[in-house]
């Protein structure tokens, strides 16, 4: 079967392309909402390791939590910023392709982080004698590890069905 050249293909962004006022009022806007994400993620991750008192279970995942934020923005941020301000509002396929992987890494990470931090909340409420045991540093570090790597792994299978499955199409002889 003939393989394509993925290095040849680009995708058109259309978006607000006829309203270039728009674009730089979203521009300024978007760019504020970044720097305050990024500040304010930095931030609790920053103070978490500077202070003794909240190294806890609760803010060892809130610090992933805010370090996973600052990537998943990071992942498509600057590009729409980009895109905002240039006049070829193009994306490479594999460019496409690393930002989905991203997105999908960080977005499952995500979820699984959240599923953990409920775990660690039902344990401290419900059996809250045990809490010190149950959720001691090391379980932390595992179930932190493994969300990125459950992630990880989702996004792969993910790109895996999304990229490689155009291969498997069979194309009709013109």
């Amino acid at each position: 079967m003939e393989r394509t050249n993925w290095t040849d293909i680009e995708f058109i962004l259309q978006g607000l392309s006829e309203y270039p006022r728009a674009e730089k009022l979203l521009f300024v806007m978007c760019l504020l909402m970044y720097l305050v994400i990024l500040l304010g993620n930095s931030t609790l991750i920053i103070l978490t390791l500077l202070d003794s008192h909240l190294h806890t279970p609760m803010y060892f995942f809130l610090g992933n939590l805010s370090f996973l934020d600052i990537w998943y923005t990071s992942s498509f941020i600057p590009s729409m910023l980009i895109h905002f301000l240039s006049e070829k509002k193009t994306i490479s396929f594999t460019r496409c392709v690393v930002q989905m992987s991203v997105s999908y890494t960080m977005g499952s990470t995500e979820c699984i982080l959240l599923a953990v931090m409920a775990y660690d909340h039902y344990v401290a409420i419900c059996i809250p004698l045990r809490y010190p045991i149950t959720m001691n540093k090391a379980l932390c570090i595992q179930t932190a590890a493994l969300s990125w790597g459950l992630g990880f792994l989702n996004s792969l299978t993910q790109r895996i069905l999304a990229v490689e499955g155009q291969n498997t199409v069979p194309v009709s002889p013109s």
